[in-house]
């Protein structure tokens, strides 16, 4: 059980990681364009470009890490109103509709990805697959995580953040 524990750690650390550094990156390039054309009246032609799809990128990897912390916007009256078993299966039911939504998410991103494959963007003419591919990748994430938090969401409606910090109720 230790042994999973730490990749479960492990892979929450690389997944924040690299959540960071698209962070730091597109802050980066934004900041060294706004500097650049205040300071010389001329602009990086690909910055824009490459900032809106870190932030794409940003978003689809750091969807399941909030995911597992309960921050995504949820309505929990019905959860609440219900007691026992019932919370449990509703919690159960959500779960189940959750990874079908996903797995739909990543043929569809998978999809979109094929199709953008001969179709080069603007300014950096790299592939639009690799900015599409941020779509399967983000919802394989989403899968990965919600099966590490689905036990404790179903059984007591728990959430978790890291893998060493004690459940939170979402």
């Amino acid at each position: 059980m230790q042994i999973l524990h730490r990749l479960e750690r492990a892979f929450v650390v690389m997944n924040a990681t690299a959540v960071i550094l698209c962070l730091v990156v597109m802050a980066g390039t934004v900041f060294a364009n706004v500097s650049l054309r205040m300071l010389t009246n001329h602009s990086i032609p690909w910055a824009d470009e490459v900032a809106r799809y870190l932030m794409i990128w940003m978003t689809f990897l750091g969807a399941g890490l909030v995911l597992r912390r309960g921050g995504h916007v949820a309505i929990t009256n019905l959860q609440e109103g219900l007691k026992g078993r019932a919370q449990v299966a509703l919690r159960a039911g959500l779960v189940v509709v959750l990874l079908a939504f996903f797995a739909f998410m990543i043929w569809v991103g998978y999809d979109y990805m094929t199709r953008m494959r001969f179709q080069r963007t603007p300014a950096t003419r790299i592939p639009f697959s690799y900015v599409y591919a941020a779509m399967p990748v983000g919802f394989a994430l989403l899968i990965l995580h919600l099966g590490l938090v689905a036990k404790g969401f179903i059984l007591a409606g728990q959430y978790r953040g890291a893998p060493n910090e004690a459940p939170s109720h979402g």
